[in-house]
């Protein structure tokens, strides 16, 4: 059975020129800027607001918070979405996406933090049955992962090719700078040192899960799943 492809929201089209044209960039500046400035996600109302644009015109060009910061991180990280590799080594991809789309991270990190933020905000609301938009769905990760591994899949079984996949998508992101900046208080240099290097592990994981255990040292059996039984 393929692996499950994520749900991902599509940002909404900008106009091509003129007034409309220009109306968008002015809204999606303001939002950016904001998000910058007070680290919250504004309504689309507040963002009409601070545009001297009438909230009816805000709404036409974005309904909803979640299609704002839609467009807010396709604006942000449009470079990493494009990442790709002609080398034949897969970990090597892996370094060359991580070494050049981490300070990509740092140079965004209040709109990604957004963004993480209203997903978490949606998924209590969803789960209240109150949310009144539509939820905003991240997972562009997926692809540009793929494409980084894609040299590893005639090395790997498939199962441990998609858990390298699932692993690596932890790693990968905002979520280092969350944890590794909030909680211990590591520079943004350290962070990006720290997610290669569990990066590279992950990878020297999966590889000496393919080689088999030390000798002496039996496989510990694996689920359907893919966990580990205890």
């Amino acid at each position: 059975m393929a692996p499950r492809k994520p749900r991902v929201t599509a940002p909404p089209k900008p106009p091509s020129r003129g007034v409309k044209a220009a109306t968008w960039k002015l809204l999606l500046d303001t939002g950016m800027r904001l998000i910058q400035q007070d680290g919250h996600i504004p309504s689309v109302a507040e963002v009409a607001v601070r545009s001297n644009v009438s909230r009816a015109t805000a709404y036409r060009y974005f309904p909803s918070r979640s299609a704002l910061i839609t467009a807010v991180i396709d604006t942000s990280l449009g470079p990493v979405r494009s990442f790709a590799s002609e080398s034949p080594d897969g970990r090597m991809r892996v370094h060359e996406l991580f070494r050049s789309t981490f300070p990509r991270f740092k140079e965004f990190e209040p709109q990604l933090r957004a963004a993480a933020q209203l997903t978490l905000e949606q998924w209590a609301l969803e789960r209240a049955g109150l949310l009144e938009e539509e939820p905003y769905r991240r997972g562009h990760r997926v692809r540009i992962l793929e494409h980084a591994i894609q040299p590893l899949a005639s090395r790997l079984p498939p199962k441990v090719h998609e858990r390298l996949h699932h692993a690596l998508s932890v790693v990968y992101g905002i979520e280092p700078y969350v944890v590794l900046k909030d909680i211990w208080g590591l520079s943004d240099r350290e962070v990006e040192r720290i997610a290669l290097w569990m990066a590279d592990a992950l990878i020297d994981a999966a590889m000496r899960e393919v080689a088999g255990p030390p000798v002496g040292r039996p496989r510990a059996p694996i689920s359907g799943n893919g966990d580990r039984r205890r």
